[in-house]
């Protein structure tokens, strides 16, 4: 796991800081919504936080590990730009863009329209699809 300076944005981009953003989520804060659960989903990829990911995806298709710490090559993650967040009771809908490169490669884009579940008051991420560019 990468330490963060708090003083610094957040990882997801947000100017507020990692201690008063994707932080406390982290820590166990329940999300107040699904655009902030995938916000701190994309900071949890950037600081390779596979508990957060995995305790925050909904267990009918959550996989058994993520591996990230083994993943090869690296990625450097970019940035986000959440497109929308959609909600409808406990369902909601984030699209993203995330940027990335492998090891010193192009920078790539990854678009995501993401599905998410409320059980419990806590958002979990269930899957999503990728739009044709």
């Amino acid at each position: 796991m990468r330490a963060v300076d708090t003083l610094t944005p957040c990882p997801c981009g947000n100017g507020a800081g990692y201690a008063r953003c994707c932080g406390p989520l982290h820590d166990g804060v329940a999300a107040p919504d699904a655009e902030a659960l995938m916000r701190s989903r994309y900071s949890a990829y950037v600081l390779k936080r596979e508990d957060y990911l995995l305790a925050t995806w909904h267990p009918s298709t959550r996989p058994a590990h993520l591996k990230l710490a083994a993943q090869q090559p690296v990625p450097t993650w970019l940035g986000l730009d959440v497109k929308r967040h959609e909600a409808a009771g406990d369902r909601a809908t984030v699209e993203f863009v995330a940027r990335l490169r492998y090891s010193g490669g192009k920078a790539q884009r990854m678009h995501e329209v993401s599905r998410f579940v409320r059980e419990g008051g806590r958002w979990f991420y269930v899957d999503g699809e990728f739009p044709e560019a």
